[in-house]
């Protein structure tokens, strides 16, 4: 983060910085907890504040409403997605049907793929105007995943001369299995895991372009 020239000379002025960066992230982080408990109409301001430690007053402070703090929290989750598959596709190593991976990967990372982070997004896929909220924050993120995605497939079919099924198809589809498999995981959490979840996307990878992609072990017995 660049510094501004008061930052430079004033360690206080730094810290002071530093302080609502770090109470920002525990009232967006606190949200996300609350819509996991009790869904987006039974968040407000107070059940945030409770499960931060913070006083109502920081909240206002910082997201002026309760219409700032969901939009804000929904940005940072999409945005924490979007810099993990990008951070792995610019690697300049890095094959098409790796990049491909790269972008499956990061639908099931860890610190993506979360029970209570998952709760969010399908709060917000299941309310008509949370739907058009989501649409206009997150579309231009997701168009430039699925664009990606497109042209990799693109790639792959061009190099393995591959007709039975569209790239554009190919990108469609895995854009279903990612928010399918999201919403069984989030639904049915015995029935998965992670790592399983997405090597069943890997699976299908490898029924459509079998000579760029492997079959998984657990569906293969190796």
């Amino acid at each position: 983060m660049r510094q501004s020239p008061n930052e430079k000379t004033n360690p206080e002025g730094r810290r002071r910085t530093e302080s609502k960066e770090v109470r920002r992230q525990q009232l967006i982080d606190a949200t996300i907890d609350s819509i996991a408990q009790n869904g987006i109409g039974g968040t407000t301001m107070s059940t945030v504040t409770e499960i931060a430690g913070l006083s109502l007053g920081i909240v206002n402070f910082h997201f002026k409403s309760k219409q700032n703090l969901l939009e804000e929290t929904l940005l940072f989750l999409a945005k924490e997605h979007h810099e993990q598959w990008l951070e792995a596709i610019e690697n300049a190593g890095l094959s098409a049907p790796e990049k491909l991976l790269a972008i499956v990967d990061a639908h099931f990372h860890p610190q993506i793929c979360t029970p209570k982070k998952l709760a969010v997004w399908f709060a917000f896929f299941g309310e008509v105007g949370r739907r058009k909220v989501y649409r206009s924050l997150i579309n231009d993120i997701d168009q430039e995943r699925y664009n990606i995605a497109l042209r990799l497939c693109s790639e792959i079919a061009a190099g393995g001369e591959y007709t039975d099924m569209p790239p554009r198809q190919v990108a469609n589809i895995l854009e279903a299995l990612y928010d399918g498999i999201w919403l069984e995981l989030l639904t049915y959490p015995e029935n998965f895991r992670r790592i399983e979840a997405r090597d069943h996307i890997t699976g299908f990878l490898s029924k459509v372009y079998p000579g760029h992609f492997r079959m998984p072990g657990f569906n293969n017995g190796d």
